[in-house]
């Protein structure tokens, strides 16, 4: 079980979303105070959200060792290695868009 950290105080906004880009909710769950207040999305970023959550099976084909490494790779993570590869497809994804924003 992880141990629970201290919680910075933050001085603004920014500063508060710059921590939790990269840190986990997880290592702070004694911490943190319960919300009560509903909030209700535009209805159309409820429609992009639902958008983007439909998914489509496809057929990837992959020569037996990548399927074998990537079945260690996950076990040693806890994870399926299906998802491990949903992973890594969407880092790469990400890492690409970021790649063709700079060099325009």
């Amino acid at each position: 079980m992880k141990r629970e950290r201290k919680l910075p105080n933050f001085r603004t906004r920014e500063e508060e979303a710059r921590f939790w880009d990269t840190h986990s909710m997880t290592d702070y769950l004694g911490e943190l105070e319960p919300a009560d207040d509903v909030f209700t999305l535009a209805p159309s970023l409820a429609e992009k959200i639902r958008e983007r959550a439909k998914t489509r099976a496809i057929s990837l084909r992959l020569p037996q060792w990548e399927i074998d490494g990537a079945k260690r790779v996950a076990k040693k993570n806890g994870v399926g290695y299906q998802v491990l590869i949903n992973i890594w497809i969407a880092e790469a994804l990400r890492r690409e868009a970021r790649r063709c924003r700079w060099a325009t």
